[in-house]
């Protein structure tokens, strides 16, 4: 799908999504690593509801699949996305030194799912 053409609605909707700081901080910590929502709210420093709907939207434009793993959900980058080729150069250009990013990696593993 790399070479598939987005229409400018379908590319500004993606962008309109993932221009959100915590969407896109979502994007950059599942990029790696399969995350629970619960892992999420240690992590952001937000609540469940808000986490929720932050992921409703990712999910809602295919950025992010969600898998079922008894009563948990777990999250992460979909690469079948025809918004991956463009999101995945986004996230090479974001600094792995962002100060809201290395606090949420801070956190990581503080929640029990």
């Amino acid at each position: 799908m790399e070479n598939d053409k987005l229409t400018m609605t379908e590319l500004t909707s993606c962008l309109k999504v993932i221009g959100d700081p915590t969407r896109f901080l979502i994007l950059k910590l599942v990029e790696k690593k399969t995350y629970c929502v619960c892992e999420f709210v240690e992590m952001l420093g937000i609540s469940q509801p808000a986490v929720s709907q932050h992921l409703r939207k990712l999910k809602d434009l295919e950025l992010i699949t969600e898998e079922r793993r008894e009563q948990w959900r777990y999250f992460s980058l979909n690469s079948t996305s025809p918004y991956f080729p463009m999101v995945r150069d986004l996230l090479q250009y974001s600094d792995d030194q962002d100060e809201r990013y290395l606090q949420a990696i801070e956190r990581e593993g503080l929640a029990s799912c």
